[in-house]
């Protein structure tokens, strides 16, 4: 029997896995099943910041304000002006999310590419305000504005989540404009999320693109099939 909600389901992945690029395939295999929407719920920092880069006056000022601030925000609570570019950043995610919430609300199968987690903060797709950090009163206020607001993402579980594995120098490749440091970070996190219990299927993203698709695809099929859909 066809379940009543439609399945969530979610890619993930460091960069250089091929999260958009498998995205871009399974869309058009779950709209096979129903009416379907392909949702981003990612920070997307880097577009933005390339995109402010653009802006006249104040661009290169807040670009280099948004560096420092992945940079600072580890160690310490950030200052005022990066806090409020940070909270920017996670107003635009929410908005985000509950378009896709609404989606599912009106019978739409929603396929995202990335998803949100409060498992490991700092993480990529998580809180980017480090815990039990002290700061200003103003900032703390943010940082636990920012914590409530993962959490409640994180509430509403994925109904299958398709984790892409890459190695480090693979995703280097792939992806040479990035920090090896932080690809290593995200690379390392992969595994240890686990989105609330949620069904979990591993796909080595190392493989060549056309097979990383057939699996992702049978990761699918398999799911749809046991939800009742054919």
């Amino acid at each position: 029997m066809q379940s009543i909600i439609p399945p969530l389901i979610a890619v993930i992945g460091s960069d250089g896995s091929g999260k958009s690029t498998v995205c871009e395939h399974l869309i058009t295999v779950v709209e096979k099943y129903g009416a379907a929407e392909r949702v981003h719920l990612g920070k997307q920092a880097g577009n933005v910041g390339r995109a402010v880069t653009k802006l006249p006056l104040m661009g290169k000022s807040l670009h280099k304000t948004i560096e420092r601030n992945q940079v600072k925000t580890a160690k310490k609570l950030p200052g005022p002006v990066p806090a409020l570019v940070i909270t920017a950043f996670v107003a635009r995610r929410l908005l985000r999310f509950r378009h896709m919430l609404a989606c599912r609300r009106r019978g739409l199968i929603v396929l995202t590419d990335r998803y949100p987690q409060d498992q490991i903060p700092g993480a990529y797709d998580g809180t980017v305000f480090p815990p039990n950090v002290e700061g200003g009163r103003f900032v703390s206020w943010l940082a636990s504005q920012e914590r409530k607001a993962f959490h409640w993402m994180a509430s509403h579980k994925p109904d299958l989540v398709i984790k892409l594995n890459v190695d480090l120098e693979v995703a280097c490749a792939r992806k040479p404009d990035h920090k090896r440091e932080s690809l290593a970070r995200k690379i390392a996190i992969t595994p240890q999320l686990t989105f609330g219990g949620a069904q979990l299927v591993d796909i080595d993203a190392n493989q060549p693109l056309e097979k990383v698709l057939v699996d992702a695809e049978k990761a699918i099929t398999d799911f749809m099939a046991a939800r009742g859909y054919h």
